[in-house]
């Protein structure tokens, strides 16, 4: 006779009705549930053939009361949309699930008060700790608190300010001195720099590695050719207009990362030109296009997996001091980068 036959098929099974048919103490159950070492093998045996039959599942929220963890994390991005931050996300929640927790995601959408509230929540919630892609202007004084707290955090694409934590960072500067002297390898020196938010912080360092690639090789830095800024197509359809009008326009492009990339594609077509370009982070159809796009690509699986095994050290209870990650980029050349700039004709189709 099945528990509905008897009736009783709103009771779910408790780990005394586990300990019950198994013939175990209910103690050496819990053990088993909990990996616990000292249980015989027939013991273990019993007590998980026992589930098996009950169709038992632990009462997690019983364990939180009596232990304080939650088995949970919670993850801010900027945008899970993105490409880079979804790959992140997926990377985390891997290592999230191998570890027997689960994943609590959000995204800020840029927004420094959306953030914090997403944090707080997560706090609420009691997470177990916290990895977090910081939009720039955050007051980080909410955080420096849950901290303190208790509340471990890994802080990834970007450092935070005031609170001392672990961080997973890309090389950004390395990686964008790499593509624009791949570019002036080529024989370009007039090199426009078309990128995000000037308060961002990785597009400060991508510029900063910019301008060092050029300052490094002899070139002249011209400000009329840098353009940081809210991503809009039609802005990038005119930046790249007056560049072009430009008596000595640029030959090539380098773009700050993958949103700007497609734009700056789009803004060539609508232009009516041709330039060379290597293009910060690697996206979808850059090597599908015509040519391919050279991109300077970076690692989010690896600053996932990194992250959260940061995290699980300070979970644990690891006192080591306090690492800054930095993950090296790599060139991928597929065809836009490698365009020497004697068969570039600005302004012309």
């Amino acid at each position: 006779m099945t528990q509905h036959d008897r009736g009783d098929h709103a009771r779910r099974p408790t780990i005394k009705d586990v300990a019950r048919l198994a013939g175990v103490g209910v103690g050496t159950a819990s053990r088993v549930l909990n990996d616990m070492p000292e249980v015989s093998a027939a013991s273990a045996q019993a007590v998980h053939n026992a589930i098996e039959i009950l169709g038992y599942r632990r009462n997690d929220s019983a364990r939180t009361l009596r232990t304080g963890a939650t088995q949970s994390i919670g993850l801010l991005v900027e945008d899970v949309a993105d490409p880079f931050f979804s790959l992140l996300n997926r990377a985390v929640e891997d290592e999230v699930v191998r570890q027997g927790s689960v994943l609590l995601t959000a995204s800020s959408s840029k927004s420094a008060e959306r953030a914090r509230q997403l944090i707080l929540t997560f706090c609420s919630r009691r997470v177990d700790g916290l990895i977090i892609t910081l939009p720039e202007g955050s007051d980080e004084d909410y955080l420096v608190l849950e901290h303190t707290a208790g509340v471990p955090m890994v802080f990834v694409d970007r450092p935070p300010r005031k609170v001392a934590a672990d961080v997973v960072l890309t090389d950004n500067r390395g990686g964008a001195r790499q593509g624009v002297k791949h570019l002036i390898a080529g024989g370009h020196r007039r090199i426009a720099c078309i990128t995000d938010r000037a308060e961002l912080y990785t597009a400060q360092e991508r510029v900063a590695g910019y301008q060092e690639a050029l300052t490094e090789s002899g070139n002249t830095l011209d400000p009329a050719l840098v353009f940081s800024s809210a991503l809009q197509q039609e802005q990038i359809d005119a930046v790249l207009g007056r560049m072009l009008a430009d008596p000595d326009p640029p030959t090539a492009v380098f773009a700050g990362n993958n949103r700007s990339a497609v734009m700056v594609i789009g803004a060539m077509r609508r232009n009516g030109v041709r330039l060379a370009m290597v293009a910060f982070d690697d996206f979808e159809l850059a090597d599908v296009v015509e040519p391919g796009i050279t991109v300077v690509a970076q690692d989010p699986q690896g600053m996932g997996v990194t992250a959260m095994n940061l995290l699980q050290a300070r979970l644990q209870g690891s006192q080591e001091p306090l690492k800054t990650v930095v993950l090296e980029t790599r060139l991928i050349q597929r065809g836009s980068g490698e365009i020497p700039a004697s068969e570039i004709r600005p302004g012309r189709p």
